[in-house]
């Protein structure tokens, strides 16, 4: 898929956007019922009434609702939150009526706190990432939501002929994550466990901003959804996976790759090898080959590699202090002869396909002499041949390379 401003978008951006075309519910069976959303909402027909897993996003509610309408089957008995993100439960004080309870696991109010304590941090820099795929994203209000049986490790209830089991699966996308699992009919519903699109790497530490997930504890997750033997898996996002032989494959692959990636960290470190080059050496073998469109097999090195040795990489005293190397850009940049100097030999790595060694010393020039043309010109070429190179997969990683194109050309375009 070509990255180039203007060609298709990534494939979580569509995933994301799916429900904006949406005109009626979509069946997956005669009672399983899925309205596409930023994060899908599930609606389940029992005999006593109906049960909701996820309600999709605050701005998507009045438009969900019409969705299930015509799929209704009686009041609505539950709703159970997958995950403490407001895609997940922000359509939860719209669809609750008077005898539904909501489900969700016990750390689910702690986990919205954290996003309630630092949402202007988490909010701007999630938007320079996500406000061209989710739209009025900078308005949103999200919704208080107290749940009214909170899941310490298992849950069962039933409704009508129906039985669910909620399990906590704390190695997901937020500590709080759950499954929810209906042992009759074998069916799994996991939320974003295994993150937006199926079949891909964990992000396991998002550039936004977030409490870094751990490795094994996503494993042992992934072990509980393994282990039931499951029919049918519906996730947060795209299509559901039919057939326990593929699924049980699927999972097994997923269990082996996510595997392998921890074992080769954990072997660099005990080697002494620095995160950097594990980051660029360690790649899945083909057999065992996943997805990148929102986490990156580099960025899980990285998670690891501080989940077990913290922020202070032992390479670099200054590191210790409150003094960044940038501090000294406009001592480096004099010494070279300003930014002209610097920016030619840039342009210099650059033809010699070294774009991350132009743009490091691009960033020295810039931050001496932040209005310098040529500086800015070609800044803008490394992002865009990095742009270009990326292939267009990764969400986070194309939305940040094109807003800072857009930077540089404003930049450029106010000189």
């Amino acid at each position: 898929m070509s990255a180039k401003a203007g060609d298709d978008k990534p494939m979580l951006a569509s995933l994301v956007q799916a429900g904006e075309q949406q005109t009626e519910a979509v069946s997956i069976t005669d009672f399983v019922h899925m309205a596409r959303d930023i994060s899908n909402a599930y609606l389940v027909n029992t005999a006593a009434g109906d049960v909701m897993i996820n309600t999709g996003f605050v701005t998507s509610t009045e438009r969900n609702k019409a969705l299930f309408e015509p799929v209704r089957s009686g009041a609505l008995q539950a709703i159970v939150i997958t995950q403490a993100h407001p895609d997940h439960y922000g359509g939860v004080p719209e669809f609750r009526e008077s005898a539904t309870s909501v489900i969700a696991e016990r750390r689910f109010t702690d986990t919205c706190e954290f996003f309630r304590m630092l949402d202007p941090y988490i909010r701007r820099r999630s938007g320079k990432l996500w406000s061209g795929t989710i739209k009025n994203r900078d308005a949103l209000v999200i919704p208080t939501v107290v749940p009214d049986v909170t899941v310490d490790g298992h849950y069962s209830f039933s409704s009508g002929e129906r039985r669910f089991e909620v399990l906590s699966t704390p190695g997901g996308e937020s500590p709080d994550s759950v499954v929810v699992w209906m042992p009759a009919e074998r069916i799994v519903f996991t939320g974003n466990l295994f993150g937006p699109v199926f079949m891909s790497m964990p992000n396991l530490c998002t550039l936004r901003g977030d409490k870094p997930r751990s490795a094994r504890r996503f494993l042992d997750s992934l072990d509980t959804v393994r282990k039931l033997g499951a029919d049918l898996l519906i996730t947060g996002h795209g299509e559901p996976v039919h057939g326990a032989a593929h699924i049980s494959a699927q999972l097994d692959k997923l269990h082996a790759a996510v595997s392998y990636v921890h074992q080769a960290t954990v072997d660099g470190m005990n080697a002494g090898v620095d995160v950097q080059t594990l980051m660029r050496d360690i790649r899945l073998p083909q057999a065992l080959a996943l997805g990148e469109f929102h986490g990156k097999v580099s960025w899980a090195v990285r998670t690891i590699w501080e989940e077990y040795s913290g922020w202070f990489h032992f390479d670099s005293t200054t590191s210790l202090y409150g003094v960044p190397r940038a501090s000294v850009n406009a001592d480096l940049a004099e010494l070279a002869g300003g930014a002209g100097p610097l920016t030619a030999r840039a342009r210099q790595k650059l033809q010699s396909g070294s774009a991350l060694e132009a743009l490091h010393l691009l960033e020295v020039a810039l931050d001496a002499q932040p209005h310098s043309a040529q500086a800015l010109g070609a800044k803008k070429d490394v992002l865009e041949l990095l742009l270009q190179e990326s292939g267009g997969a990764n969400l986070s990683e194309v939305m940040w390379l094109k807003s800072e194109i857009a930077a540089t050309e404003a930049a450029i375009s106010a000189l």
